[in-house]
């Protein structure tokens, strides 16, 4: 199986770790994963609240550049990144006449990550790769908005209850608990305009999660991850209370469980210390 990939800006930079363990567990699935030649920014968080056009042609220009390799499917792992090209595809279906200098007919289907693992990688073919149960592990799955919001634009079909990380994680052996907030905003770039709303909106998940019984919260999204995990010290300090959350990655439990050599290596760029936890639970 071979597909585009669509890396965008995080996966190489601050969400690394999710770069490499998306990597890593796709290797490991037999799905190729070929990088788009020459990619560029998508614009995403701040480029639609600037200059549209330009949102549009940055997302568009990628879009065009994946059609060239040949390959029908795109994987954007980055929720960011896939809201913003998804918008750019409805934009230039629904209102071409706005960016007539954009040469983009269509002909790449922009998937998800974790759509793709669970619909075109199969989970039967993970089942095959299980190494290690993760027995014990309570976990919460927070998916957050961008993937699923507008539906009409991301084409998500479970947009106010996703159920495709529970399952998938389930299946890993992880004892995954049902909770009212896995499409809340935790948001996103505002960290970095209005911190406070972040701090917020970051400590309503982590006293939600607590109050389910969760010892860590699972996601999709490298904004989500890095809200959740680098910001929580503050969200401690600012409230008194010591949340110590472990905040990871789906893929870097999928390595986890499918025995990758490189987990400890992404765990240990975490703020929050995830080993600490996977040892008390035996699963490192």
């Amino acid at each position: 199986m071979k597909v585009s990939y669509y890396p965008g800006c995080s996966l190489h930079g601050t969400g690394l770790e999710y770069g490499e363990s998306t990597e890593a567990v796709c290797r490991t699935l037999g799905a190729e994963l070929v990088e788009v030649d020459d990619w560029n920014c998508c614009g995403a968080s701040s480029a639609h609240s600037a200059n549209k056009k330009l949102a549009v042609s940055l997302a568009a220009r990628n879009l065009i550049l994946a059609k060239k390799s040949g390959l029908k499917d795109m994987v954007v792992p980055c929720s960011a990144c896939f809201q913003r090209t998804k918008v750019a595809q409805y934009e230039l279906k629904e209102h071409p006449e706005m960016f007539p200098e954009v040469r983009y007919d269509g002909g790449v289907n922009v998937k998800d990550l974790l759509s793709f693992i669970n619909e075109d990688v199969g989970i039967e073919s993970i089942k095959g790769k299980i190494k290690k149960k993760l027995t014990g592990l309570k976990a919460v799955c927070y998916y957050g908005c961008l993937t699923m919001r507008h539906p009409s634009v991301t084409e998500a079909k479970e947009y106010e209850n996703p159920k495709g990380m529970d399952m998938l994680l389930s299946e890993l052996g992880a004892d995954v608990i049902p909770w009212s907030y896995k499409t809340d905003c935790c948001g996103g770039s505002l960290v970095l305009t209005n911190t406070e709303i972040v701090l917020d909106l970051t400590e309503k998940l982590f006293d939600k999660a607590l109050e389910v019984g969760a010892e860590c919260l699972v996601t999709v999204c490298p904004l989500c991850q890095g809200n959740l995990d680098q910001r929580q010290s503050d969200v401690s300090s600012r409230s008194g209370r010591n949340y110590d959350l472990p905040v990871f990655y789906f893929t870097e439990l999928m390595g986890l469980a499918m025995g990758e050599k490189d987990v400890e290596k992404w765990l240990n760029r975490h703020f929050i210390d995830p080993v600490k936890l996977l040892r008390s639970k035996r699963l490192i």
